[in-house]
């Protein structure tokens, strides 16, 4: 229950829907990020803080460079839930194996 709640805690704020919606179809550095989103580097980086510290995106280091993904897979299950119709169903984000999650 609590990781439903955190899932749904997340969407409700539009820059954190933004930032799990452009992460649908794959890992993204923080410098696709936030101009995808149209929020400044510290904001954006605040809110993957937070979706971090939830369970719902993990990160990895390459040089200066974080890269973010979605990490709880349930998350995907939302927006298919909602009716999403983007690159969801053929990318790697949804499509890992339940077990993982």
């Amino acid at each position: 229950m609590e990781k439903s709640l955190k899932i749904l805690k997340a969407l409700s704020d539009g820059t954190r829907l933004k930032i799990l919606k452009f992460l649908l179809n794959g890992e993204k550095c923080v410098c696709q990020i936030f101009p995808h989103v149209q929020r400044t580097q510290s904001i954006v980086s605040i809110q993957l803080g937070k979706l971090k510290t939830w369970g719902i995106l993990e990160s990895r280091r390459e040089g200066k460079q974080v890269f973010y993904r979605i990490k709880n897979l349930q998350v995907c299950d939302v927006f298919k839930a909602l009716g999403y119709k983007g690159k969801i169903f053929k990318k790697s984000c949804c499509m890992k194996n339940k077990k993982e999650a």
